[in-house]
């Protein structure tokens, strides 16, 4: 689900009513107990590609910040301010990157697509929807990728954004985001709520696949209620221990990597989690990706890692706490309201 845009959104902060609020690193609930090292290296996977005058120290510093986590907790604080940014509670959820079975060519087994980005299809333009996509409107030009088992891998594969396809000539392809169809996306588990078919502690994506499975025709009429179709493309050279590529052009690490919305939180900047819940988070990580769903300054979906545990994982998540930003000092303090 991770929507890539350009990395000039990660040089700046778009102007917002959202409230800004500085904190000391001490009011950050278990920060002395963090790997701050595990996250500086994921924070130096994307550093290079901010490019504004004030990052580029920043940057060069985290380079040779040293590899204890002692050194990388003291360039964090000695190179940032933590700011809240709106009002907690926060919402997390959790993403991953399937791993999936599939086939070059249609057959009895593997009989549902996904698409290349049809070559006509502009940014921001507004695209047949996925009703009519499903239906068969792009059929026979040839932008089949691969083709899988059933609908439901294909609808959450385009929620993830990314993936890994074991062919049944055992290559395995990894894909990600080339593009949307200009709809807006939908929320399948608030349609269920809705409804009335569901709960809102009961909605989970596990429940969500259980549920279209059990029900093939009312379920697929269920997930056409999201508009929003993604497309992909197919990622080479892309090392089997790395993790997907994000909205920043690099690749995204497991419990390190967060999806945000760029409107509010610069793609690259660290982010501070305080997730509640059955299993609490209280850890660094960096903005380095975006999605669809994720909206507002108080918004974060985590990344879990690849395959069915880390799927198993993500999809329970919903849970609140807050998150808090460290920022450049100068951008710190340019946050905050005037006197």
């Amino acid at each position: 689900m991770r929507v890539v845009l350009a990395c000039l959104l990660a040089l700046q902060m778009t102007a917002t009513p959202a409230p800004a609020q500085m904190l000391d690193f001490e009011a950050l609930e278990g920060w002395p107990e963090d790997n701050h090292l595990a996250a500086l290296t994921a924070f130096r996977e994307t550093c290079d590609t901010l490019d504004a005058p004030d990052w580029q120290p920043i940057c060069k510093l985290a380079a040779d910040a040293g590899a204890t986590d002692a050194s990388a907790k003291a360039f964090f604080e000695l190179m940032f301010k933590p700011v809240l940014i709106g009002q907690p509670p926060a919402l997390f959820t959790g993403y991953y990157e399937p791993e999936l079975n599939g086939s070059y060519t249609r057959t009895p087994r593997f009989a549902y697509p996904i698409y290349a980005r049809p070559p006509e299809l502009q940014d921001g333009q507004v695209y047949y929807d996925r009703a009519t996509i499903e239906g068969g409107a792009l059929r026979g030009r040839g932008l089949e990728i691969a083709w899988l088992e059933d609908p439901v891998e294909v609808f959450f594969l385009q929620i993830q954004g990314s993936g890994r396809i074991k062919m049944t000539n055992g290559h395995v392809i990894r894909v990600g985001y080339a593009g949307r169809n200009g709809h807006a996306y939908r929320s399948v588990g608030k349609e269920m709520i809705a409804r009335g078919m569901r709960t809102p502690d009961q909605v989970s994506a596990q429940d969500i696949k259980l549920y279209v499975r059990s029900n093939p025709t009312a379920g697929n009429a269920l997930l056409a209620v999201n508009p929003s179709y993604i497309f992909f493309r197919k990622i080479a050279d892309l090392p089997s221990d790395k993790g997907p590529i994000g909205a920043m052009g690099r690749s995204i690490t497991p419990m390190r990597s967060v999806a945000i919305d760029p409107a509010f939180t610069p793609l690259g900047v660290p982010v501070w989690i305080e997730k509640s819940g059955d299993n609490p988070i209280h850890s660094l990580m960096v903005a380095q990706d975006t999605g669809g769903a994720i909206k507002g300054p108080q918004r974060a979906d985590i990344f879990f890692g690849t395959g069915d545990g880390a799927g198993d994982a993500a999809g329970t998540i919903k849970d609140g706490g807050r998150m808090i930003l460290l920022l450049p000092i100068d951008r710190a303090y340019a946050m905050l309201p005037e006197g």
